[in-house]
């Protein structure tokens, strides 16, 4: 991953840490709107196809993955400290990303897309927002790994079916 998306991940980090006291979702029309809006439009085909990827982030999405999977499947919502070890494995993965997946540019922006929903909805699933439930951040990590399977060639990988 190259220097601009490490520059972006670590203001994105800063921005939401900045912003824990807002909603985890904007209205729509609101101030907050026009971040998803500019993310949104960074998802895009490479001509009509899914861009390469590379063995550190298809190991660290895989991971992160079936971390979220291994979550969903206790429908326990009340156990914080398990949102927690959720958001550290997520935190880890990252940081893999980071320092060891190289995307040619193009590609690049639009795993920043991605990696800035994620980011979002860890901090969210980490109870870094008390006035949103952590379940909240749960659907924008599996929304962002939904994102990740549409965009992205990574054989064999799904996104987990619900967020409940």
């Amino acid at each position: 991953m190259n220097r601009k998306l490490l520059g972006f991940l670590v203001a994105g980090a800063l921005a939401t840490a900045s912003l824990a006291g807002a909603p985890a979702y904007a209205a729509p029309g609101s101030a907050h709107e026009h971040g998803h809006a500019d993310a949104a439009q960074m998802l895009k085909l490479n001509n009509g196809q899914k861009w390469a990827s590379d063995e550190p982030l298809r190991d660290s999405m895989a991971k992160i993955r079936n971390a979220v999977d291994a979550r969903l499947a206790t429908h326990d919502n009340k156990q914080s400290g398990q949102y927690e070890a959720l958001g550290r494995e997520i935190d880890a993965q990252l940081a893999n990303i980071v320092q060891n997946c190289k995307l040619e540019p193009a590609a690049d922006e639009v795993l920043h897309a991605i990696l800035a929903e994620m980011m979002h909805g860890n901090d969210v699933l980490k109870g870094k927002n008390p006035q949103v439930a952590r379940t909240e951040g749960m659907k924008r990590v599996v929304h962002s790994l939904e994102l990740y399977a549409e965009y992205f060639q990574h054989p064999g990988f799904e996104a987990p079916r619900a967020a409940h």
